[in-house]
Order: structure tokens, then sequence, then C-alpha cells
């Protein structure tokens, strides 16, 4: 096959060498970029590795999705665990809804877990509302989201009555702070995964957006759910254009989801975002999050590609997308063009297929972990 014919022809070339400019100053930063690029550069550049079996990659020039091995990785993960396991007991809900969720991707028939997962959530329930991260826990907003959507994600009518809504309407009205935010938990921190995790429970379980009479928030004036959040969200952008966990914090890619996937529930993605946030800096903060030749996500800046980042920053894409495109028409040519994205995810797909699947099922931040 000529080069020109190439599957990594295609590949633009910044995704193929190392960088052309590198600055010179050494720091234990770049040192580690360097390792970095060095376990990252062979995996890769493994289609042109005359000891590989071509058969090993796609059309495209990269490793297939190793699909039977992520199912049994992530039925693996839905069964019991040794007792050392006892110091993540408050992370339950995040490896439930994770592996629900990655098995419903991969097209896995995830109704069988319905009862299981009734059962495993029942007794994280509490009275006063919202779900603890393990049995006993205080409630947390972090384990309410991730149990609410394994609920939703197994469906069906025994799951849906589990959840105590006026409980959870009550508990909820205690989170909403007076300056428009949300705490994670009573007597807890507030950040943006407070307010993102707080409109998912109102929108999945359609509860009442007026706050509920013993909200702290009535204390300023706020009357609803939505009043101030905004404005909230919009003091959370930082100087560099991403988003901190709060006022004043640094800008980083989990909290940047958090709060565009927050005003996307707030209102229609056109006004929300380009409202609340500015959409130049923030487009610049997002672009320069992607690294060549890796094509894979940093979550901060100055940091290292990470395949988690793939989720967090890269569900903040299709969003801000969407804002830019603005309201759907109905009455669009059926040729109508399609806007390219505003990143590559050829490049990021590549990192996740060559570097970040396990020998054994699974993902992984990078090839060393």
């Amino acid at each position: 096959m000529a080069d020109s014919e190439s599957p990594l022809s295609s590949i633009p070339s910044y995704f193929r060498e190392k960088p052309s400019i590198v600055d010179s100053l050494e720091t234990e930063t770049s040192k580690l970029q360097d390792a970095t690029l060095k376990e990252c550069l062979p995996l890769l550049r493994a289609l042109a590795d005359p000891n590989r079996n071509p058969f090993d990659f796609n059309a495209f020039g990269i490793p297939a999705l190793e699909r039977e091995d992520h199912v049994s990785f992530l039925h693996d993960n839905l069964e019991e665990f040794p007792a050392p396991f006892v110091g993540i007991d408050a992370s339950r809900p995040w490896m439930v809804y994770w592996a629900l969720a990655a098995l419903y991707m991969l097209g896995e028939d995830i109704t069988s877990f319905r009862s299981r997962v009734v059962k495993t959530f029942y007794p994280a329930q509490n009275k006063t509302g919202g779900f603890g991260g393990g049995y006993g826990h205080y409630s947390h907003l972090a384990g309410t989201y991730a149990a609410l959507l394994s609920l939703a994600l197994v469906g069906g009518e025994e799951a849906y009555s589990l959840v105590d809504r006026s409980a959870m309407w009550h508990w909820l009205g205690r989170l909403k702070q007076p300056d428009g935010g949300f705490r994670v938990t009573e007597g807890g921190e507030e950040d943006v995964r407070g307010a993102y995790c707080a409109l998912v429970a109102i929108s999945l379980l359609d509860l009442p957006l007026t706050l509920p009479p013993e909200s702290p928030a009535r204390e300023a004036g706020l009357e609803t759910f939505f009043d101030g959040l905004g404005e909230y969200l919009s003091r959370c952008q930082t100087y560099e254009g991403g988003i901190g966990s709060s006022p004043g914090s640094e800008a980083h890619g989990a909290y940047a989801f958090c709060v565009v996937a927050c005003l996307c529930l707030y209102d229609a993605p056109h006004r929300a975002i380009s409202k609340y946030l500015d959409m130049d800096t923030l487009l610049w903060w997002l672009s320069t999050r992607q690294y060549g030749p890796e094509g894979g996500l940093a979550g901060r800046t100055n940091k290292l590609v990470d395949g988690c980042y793939s989720g967090w920053l890269g569900g903040c894409w299709p969003l801000v997308q969407a804002a830019l495109s603005g309201p759907k028409q109905s009455n669009l040519a059926s040729d109508a063009v399609i806007k390219q994205n505003l990143y590559s995810s050829e490049g990021l797909a590549r990192y996740i297929l060559s570097c970040c699947q396990g020998q054994h099922g699974g993902l992984r931040d990078k090839p060393s972990k």
C-alpha cells in the first residue's frame, strides 16, 4: 500500500510525530510529558511496526475495540469485591453506575441487574432524602446522582418506585444556597458538582422547581432551584476560560463538564451557555486540552493526558457545539451542511483504542496505569 493510501496518512502529522516546538526549560512536568510520549508513541505507530499482525488493526489503522474483553471486565466489577475494598465503600454507587452505563453503551441488556441494583440502593437511601455513598452514610449528591442514573438504566417500576421523591425535594432544598449554588451534602462543601447533580435529580424525578419552605436560599429571596444558579456558575469561569469547582478555583475538565451540562439542563444550550459563559475563552481552553501526538485530553493546564477526561472534556464538545449551532430547525433540508467537530474526535478515539485498553478488558488512564 502506498504511503498516500495508508490509513495513517489520513491522521494529521501532529498526531504522528513529536511536537515540533519544545520548550528548552526542563521541569518535573516536562520530564513526565517526555515519559508519556515514550510510552504512547510506539502504540500510536503500531500499524507501521513490521512485527505486528495487520489484522490487529481496523480499516482506520488503529486497534479495534475489544468489546468482549470489556464486557467480561464490567461483569466482574458488578460482582462481590474482596474485603480490602471496604476502603472505597463510599464509591459503591459510582462503581455500579460506571459498569452499568458502559455495558449499556456496548449494547448489553442490563435489565437483568434490576433486582440487584434495587437491593443495593434500597438501604443506601436515607429517610431525610437522597442516597449515601455506602450503607449508613450521610446523603451526598454525587452518590445520589450515580444511584438515580443506575436505577434509570435498569428501569422498571420496581426501580422507579424506590425513590422517595418528596424527601428528595426537601433535601435538595436544604442544599440550595443563598448565592444560587448547591452544597454536595448538608454541612459540606459548595461546588459545581452539587449544582449539576442536583439538576439531574430534579430533571429525572420531575420535582417541583419551587424551593421548599425550609431552604436557606429563601433567606436571600430566591424562590426556585434555578434562581441565582446561572450567575453562580458564571462566577466559576476562570481567566483561562475553563471552569473551576467554585469561584476562584483552578480550571478543571470535570468541573467544566458539570457546568456546561448543568446549564443545558437549566435552559436550551444556545441560550444558557452563551448567556452565562464567555464562549471565546471557553473554546480556547477546551481546544488546548487536546494534546498531540497523543490525541488524548488533559484535565488541567500543564498536566498529562488522562483517559478519564475523554468522558468529562469529551462530553463538553457536543454541548458547546449545540450552543454554537443554535436552536434546531425542523425544516432543514436533508442535505444541510453539518459543521465539523471543533476537536479531533479521530485523534481522541485513536488514543483511547491504542493507549487506554487494558490487556484483560477495561480502560485505563495511560499505558503505564
